[in-house]
């Protein structure tokens, strides 16, 4: 063989050596990643044509498959669309979002554990059927949460979720306004286009999941992290301890003032739990100044800033507290201002860590993964996620929470012949706009079974923006329909 021959062989066996890899790439390392992602068609027209599994809140689908009369044959339906929308999010020809994408392999029946099944429908020439997923939800709390949030008005934008302190499981999560998931699965696709369009270019972003992709300055509910960092420095142990009050602070280093709205917050030092009760600026400034920005950092990375902590839901948002603030931005920081940010789901699980003695359990929405024939697949089990403060921190607390809603701030989050511990905030937004209105809660506060945490960005009819006169009814409402289930 000569010379340029043998050449072109060796860069013919090159190429098909280089053939070989692509094909084992594609057909074998990547086959999970691109059969499980969105855009792919072939892999849509495949499931369009598939008795999808169902999702289900306690035995009640909130999404299921009905049979077509076209050629998909199979039709996907949602029978409370605007209560469930950005749990289970749509399945449609173009995307998937919510829980139907996050376990879109079990739904349309190609997760690697329906092996087995998959093996008797290829066999027996059927379809394959996809499993369900049982969410954690509780209906009565999610009806409680929907409702209350539409009872502002049209209009309203807001978040509500409740979860479960010893558990983490969510038992309600609404985000308004809502939207009807059923025009999602529309199979005339220009008119599902047209829906896409439409709703994506309104102002209101009712697509936006606002439980977990909003981040927003909590305002005075994160006073209880600042309770918190300063209870767990050692320079204070109780409810009764004298902390810094007075009518205005001013900032350090500047020549700004910021006084408490005309609530009484004494004229030097008062009770740490009258500073509570009261939501008294004045002192929680003071106390995040004297903290610093490491501790308090570190105390609300305790309870989750800074980190993506849910597993169910894609494209979660992380709550936020830098740790380069100057010393002004520190201070502004312990009232739940400056570049302070969460979601609605973080405050939730700030109450939720004070109401389990102090230990954040992981939040999870997703009960058990079940297989075409109801045999449970996967059930999660519930698990810590951080040692936010001691239980003695917890209980201090607990104690001045719930003096806040008997007899400060939190009123209208008051359930008669229960205790409850909670707490209001207002934060500052955008010029020109209102306030946000926070409202976080749990109860009983001796044996908490649920933990709320209420936004309000914009109310849909004319009232007080605060946090206690909006979340607080919703978030009594809630709890109620928990305690009493």
């Amino acid at each position: 063989m000569n010379r340029p021959i043998r050449t072109l062989a060796v860069f013919c066996m090159l190429l098909f050596g280089a053939l070989m890899i692509n094909a084992t790439v594609l057909q074998y390392v990547n086959a999970g990643d691109l059969n499980a992602n969105p855009s792919n068609r072939r892999v849509v027209d495949a499931t369009f044509s598939r008795d999808r599994g169902a999702i289900l809140v306690g035995r009640e689908p909130v999404a299921r498959s009905v049979p077509s009369d076209d050629e998909f044959e199979y039709q996907r339906e949602y029978p409370a669309p605007f209560k469930y929308a950005h749990v289970t999010g749509y399945f449609s020809y173009f995307s998937q979002t919510g829980i139907e994408r996050t376990y879109n392999p079990l739904l349309s029946g190609d997760d690697s554990r329906l092996f087995v099944t998959r093996l008797v429908d290829m066999v027996s020439n059927s379809e394959p059927v996809g499993g369900s997923v049982e969410l954690t939800l509780d209906d009565g709390a999610q009806t409680a949460a929907f409702e209350g949030l539409e009872a502002l008005g049209e209009g309203t934008e807001g978040a509500v979720v409740a979860i479960e302190p010893d558990t983490g499981r969510i038992l309600a999560m609404v985000s308004s306004p809502s939207f009807d998931t059923n025009r999602f699965a529309d199979h005339d696709f220009g008119a599902l286009n047209d829906t896409f369009e439409e709703l994506d270019a309104r102002e209101d972003e009712p697509l936006l999941n606002r439980t977990i992709q909003t981040t927003l300055p909590p305002g005075s509910t994160f006073k209880i992290v600042t309770a918190a960092a300063a209870l767990e420095s050692g320079a204070y142990s109780s409810a009764d301890d004298l902390v810094p009050g007075g009518s205005s602070y001013q900032l350090p280093l500047t020549d700004i003032s910021i006084e408490n709205g005309g609530r009484d917050c004494g004229t030097d030092t008062i009770p740490f739990t009258q500073a509570m009760e009261q939501s008294c600026n004045t002192t929680f400034l003071a106390l995040a100044d004297e903290l610093g920005v490491e501790a308090m950092q570190e105390q609300a990375e305790a309870f989750g800033f800074n980190s993506e902590y849910l597993d169910d839901l894609p494209l979660q948002a992380e709550s936020r507290y830098p740790g380069d603030l100057d010393e002004p931005q520190t201070a502004l920081s312990g009232i739940g201002q400056s570049d302070v940010a969460a979601t609605p789901l973080q405050m939730a699980m700030v109450s939720a860590g004070i109401a389990n003695d102090g230990t954040v359990m992981k939040p999870y929405l997703v009960e058990e993964l079940r297989s075409p024939d109801l045999d449970v697949l996967e059930r999660t089990d519930p698990s810590d996620l951080s040692r936010a403060v001691d239980p003695d921190t917890a209980e201090v607390i607990t104690e001045m929470m719930v003096n806040t809603v008997a007899e400060g701030t939190g009123t209208p989050g008051a359930i008669p012949g229960i205790d409850v511990a909670g707490k209001t905030g207002t934060a500052e937004s955008a010029p020109g706009r209102p306030p946000y209105a926070w409202f976080t809660s749990f109860a009983p506060a001796d044996d908490p079974q649920v933990a709320v945490a209420v936004l309000v960005e914009a109310a849909g009819q004319p009232a007080e923006i605060a946090g206690g006169t909006l979340g607080g009814p919703i978030a009594r409402a809630v709890s109620e329909a928990v305690i009493d289930r």
